[in-house]
């Protein structure tokens, strides 16, 4: 099963070691999940690790950016569909995940993110189909298989 992450989802990970994530931790250290991400997810997670708020200092940031380029794979050179086979998304910094999910034929779009979880029922399939939903809710429908 392929997943493309958000960054909250990043930060539940890598920062705040969420233990709503461990479903899917287990998912990914098993190889039963890849997780997918591009130059621009990429990019913004390194972004909001340097956050003040975090308190990362830089060789913290590099060891986790490390990390989630170790459990993801980096595709650089998708086809991203045309704005117009994607949902309008209120947040125009998130379309990059909907581009993402779509691109990489990604089964899964797991977000904690208000504008893409309200795309969830407005997709647009492009090629394939994907599911946009919680941590929470790939677990319920995934975790035991």
């Amino acid at each position: 099963m392929r997943v493309a992450l958000d960054t909250n989802v990043w930060l539940d990970w890598l920062v705040f070691d969420d233990p709503g994530i461990a479903p899917l931790k287990m998912a990914r250290h098993s190889d039963t999940v890849e997780i997918v991400t591009d130059p621009r997810c990429r990019a913004e997670l390194v972004r909001v690790l340097g956050y003040p708020q975090f308190g990362l200092d830089e060789p913290t940031q590099a060891g986790l950016i490390a990390e989630a380029d170790r459990l993801s794979t980096l595709l650089d050179a998708l086809r991203y569909p045309s704005a117009d086979l994607l949902p309008a998304c209120s947040d125009p910094d998130d379309v990059k995940f909907l581009a993402l999910a779509s691109a990489s034929r990604a089964d899964w779009l797991i977000t904690k993110d208000n504008a893409l979880l309200a795309n969830s029922r407005k997709r647009k399939p492009f090629p394939t189909s994907y599911r946009i939903g919680t941590p929470a809710q790939w677990s319920s429908r995934n975790a035991a298989s």
